[in-house]
């Protein structure tokens, strides 16, 4: 046995499958090497259909161009979509929690001067969505939240 029909061989490509899996999980789901993985596993079903049918080195360019394309298309393609359903990386905190709720204005909004608002118990600095004025005591819904001062719409 040749060390290329080694290295081409189901095995090379689980063994690579495994690697791959554990340095992912290692990383905490970074989602890089995860692809590479898929990629790898591909590549055992490959393998094994291509193991008598054509020359060592056909295999070998068809085996590591076709594994490098699978990853990349994977990691270009669908890393930003599986990023954004898991939100990894991203730690839900307190302040995601008041976009889109409802507060009270405390202290007067006016055009190009911050004001204050109320929202679960606490005073958030605000501005208005337009800079448009909103007076003590109205309704106001959250939108956003830049820095430390919220963005705020009347209702």
């Amino acid at each position: 046995m040749d060390i290329y029909t080694v290295i081409f061989s189901p095995l090379f490509w689980l063994c690579l499958t495994i690697l791959f899996t554990v340095i992912e999980v290692l990383c905490a789901f970074n989602l890089v090497t995860l692809w590479f993985a898929v990629s790898s596993l591909v590549m055992i079903f490959v393998s094994a259909l291509t193991a008598g049918l054509l020359s060592v080195q056909t295999r070998f360019g068809l085996h590591i161009g076709m594994f490098l394309a699978i990853a990349v298309v994977l990691l270009i393609f669908t890393r930003p979509v599986a990023v954004k359903k898991l939100r990894v990386g991203r730690e839900k905190t307190n302040v995601d929690d008041i976009v889109g709720r409802d507060a009270i204005v405390i202290k007067e909004i006016k055009k190009f001067e911050n004001g204050e608002i109320k929202v679960n118990g606490q005073i958030w600095t605000a501005i208005s969505e337009n800079n448009g004025e909103i007076e003590a005591g109205a309704e106001c819904a959250i939108l956003k939240v830049e820095g430390v001062k919220v963005v705020v719409r009347k209702k």
